[in-house]
């Protein structure tokens, strides 16, 4: 899977890079979602891991604008929020994701996500 990470954090950075490479997973990262749009343009994911709340551009708005864009070929989009509250879930996947985990990052929810979206793509 080409894997694309948009978060603004650098610890969460270095936490969900660590637990991906553990998994055999390389993964490109992106800061917030103007930069996201802009990996996008350069080249394609299978999926992206998109934190909800970033600076310039939050992961709802990028997402909004991935699922305009690229209508035929999207990637499998997964939501990332700390602070996960009643809502969450149904705000990221109004906004066009395709999947949503509550930070801290759990192994075996990703592990879950990621399976989906290879049966996906």
């Amino acid at each position: 899977l080409r894997i694309l990470l948009a978060e603004d954090n650098a610890v969460n950075q270095k936490l969900a890079l660590r637990l991906l490479e553990q998994m055999g997973y390389r993964a490109d990262v992106a800061s917030n979602g103007i930069e996201t749009i802009q990996s996008l343009e350069r080249q394609p994911y299978d999926v992206i891991l998109m934190d909800v709340q970033m600076p310039e551009m939050d992961g709802l708005e990028a997402t909004r604008q991935i699922v305009a864009r690229w209508v035929t070929k999207r990637p499998f989009i997964i939501g990332l929020t700390a602070n996960a509250m009643q809502g969450d879930r149904e705000m990221c996947m109004t906004a066009g994701m395709n999947h949503y985990i509550p930070k801290p990052i759990r192994v075996a929810e990703l592990v879950d996500a990621l399976l989906k979206a290879r049966r996906v793509g």
